[in-house]
């Protein structure tokens, strides 16, 4: 007999690749892995705004699966457990992803609700988004699946829209626990959440029908919020899509754990089709509700996004790093690593980082996606990695590379090793600025520190660790005539790695 419980688990979608906010976001480096509104990830964010919500257990995250080590480590700095980490070898929209999450939290006989978020939303309002949530279970709790639809403030060509339908009458008051800095437990009475049917579903809509949109009341922002029971969903997926609810179960069946992660068996996932929650399942079903949400809602879809929730001057610029403006109004200007100088722009992104300077007209924002487009086509590495790469073990910089060799500045955390590997194209020369290196060559073991250097030949078996309680800085040339990532042969990782990089 299965075991229901009332248990909410938060599904966290954390797969995207936030294109439209490059240079800032890379492929294997994207926006909800970014500090974009404060000292706190979008995917952090996401995650502690759910504290002091009645009934919640700990978020199931899915993730590509070249950003779990990243992932994890956020989740660790707000001590936060994750139930699953569910690691995507492909994407394939989020009906599959929602499908393989629901798998796994009825591991066991559990049948929980899931609260499916996206992890690259700002939501200011907490209150009224808790009392939403308290709302959406007590839907749920009926079979219904709950859609949340965001109150448009203005004609909006960049988001799906929902039609209410006939209204869902709730006169029952929820009780919601949030915490905050002053107080750590806060209990506020919500007001009455209100639901309605929906009617149906609209694709982004042109200018002018975005305007008849809002200006009827009638509709509301598709958020990509979802809640709902586990077991319901899957029973309609089988209906409307029984092919991608299929594959899911081979995925999950064939899956495997690997230290604090779920690998997902790649074939099976492959083979799956590749589809929206939308498309598969809310605009079919007759069970779809949907609560509107008022709560200074933003998807960060776009720079101009981003402009819309940071903090502005009073000629309306906002501005991160070293930058200095004259006759400048209504931009987002950011230095990264220089001084960035402007004088008379307006309505202007600047974006600098280390290896690129990104300049548009701020109603352009949207079509920075056709520059990562463009130099994915070209095959350059501006698209996927930033200079500075984070690894499990630390992190390693690229300074200068040319025909046949490479400089890079390398950071191993304290306790941390790379692989046991060897290269047989290059060759690798190690000199120690900060810190102490216990350095592995063939049957050899040394120790080098501060202003000391190690010669590691083409074909040797080498490790590098840092034994100490500081970081171990180094910097590596590297000469051969090939100097690609993929030169490695792993014969040991603490990691699970496999394949190329450190």
């Amino acid at each position: 007999m299965k075991k229901i419980l009332n248990t909410i688990v938060p599904v966290v979608l954390s797969g995207g690749s936030g294109t439209r906010l490059w240079p800032l976001s890379r492929e294997l480096y994207p926006k909800q892995l970014l500090p974009l509104t404060g000292e706190r990830t979008m995917l952090q964010n996401t995650v502690t705004r759910l504290e002091g919500i009645s009934g919640l257990g700990p978020p199931l995250i899915v993730c590509n699966e070249s950003h779990r080590f990243m992932v994890a480590e956020q989740m660790r700095l707000i001590n936060v457990t994750p139930s699953a980490v569910l690691l995507e070898p492909v994407g394939r929209n989020t009906a599959p992803a929602v499908a393989i999450a629901a798998l796994q939290a009825m591991k066991g006989g559990n049948d929980p609700f899931l609260l499916v978020l996206p992890a690259d939303h700002v939501i200011k309002n907490l209150t009224a988004f808790s009392s939403a949530v308290t709302e959406g279970a007590r839907l749920a709790e009926n079979g219904r699946l709950v859609t949340f639809g965001i109150v448009p403030d203005k004609p909006e060509t960049g988001y799906g829209y929902i039609k209410k339908g006939k209204q869902i009458i709730n006169k029952i008051k929820a009780e919601v626990k949030v915490k905050s800095k002053k107080d750590p437990l806060i209990t506020h009475h919500s007001s009455p959440v209100t639901a309605f049917t929906v009617e149906r579903f609209e694709e982004k809509p042109d200018q002018a029908k975005a305007k008849k949109f809002v200006s009827s009341g009638e509709y509301l922002w598709n958020s990509g919020m979802f809640m709902f029971r586990a077991s319901r969903y899957l029973e309609e997926l089988k209906r409307f899509a029984p092919d991608i609810l299929s594959a899911c179960r081979k995925t999950i069946k064939g899956s495997v754990r690997d230290l604090d992660f779920t690998r997902l068996d790649k074939d099976a996932f492959a083979a799956c089709r590749s589809e929206s929650i939308d498309y598969a399942v809310m605009e079919k079903t007759d069970s779809a509700v949907v609560i509107p949400l008022d709560v200074g809602w933003n998807d960060i879809g776009s720079w101009s996004a981003l402009w819309e929730v940071l903090e502005k001057d009073k000629d309306g610029n906002a501005v991160s790093g070293d930058v200095i403006m004259q006759d400048v109004s209504n931009s987002f200007i950011y230095a990264g690593n220089r001084l960035v100088a402007a004088v008379g722009v307006k309505d202007h992104i600047i974006i600098e980082t280390a290896d690129a300077v990104l300049v548009a007209e701020k109603d352009k924002a949207q079509e920075v996606k056709n520059i990562v487009a463009h130099l994915k086509t070209q095959k350059r590495g501006e698209a996927l990695l930033h200079r500075r790469v984070n690894r499990p073990w630390g992190a390693y910089e690229s300074i200068d590379c040319a025909d046949r060799f490479q400089v890079k500045r390398i950071t191993v955390n304290p306790g941390a090793c790379l692989s046991l590997q060897r290269h047989h194209h290059r060759a690798e020369h190690w000199i120690v600025v900060r810190g102490t290196a216990l350095i592995t060559k063939d049957n050899e073991e040394i120790t080098i520190t501060e202003n000391e250097s190690t010669y590691i030949p083409l074909g040797t078996m080498h490790r590098l660790e840092n034994p100490g309680k500081i970081p171990l800085e180094l910097i590596e040339v590297q000469s051969g005539s090939y100097l690609g990532e993929d030169d490695i042969e792993r014969f040991d990782d603490r990691y699970g790695r496999k394949g190329s990089s450190k």
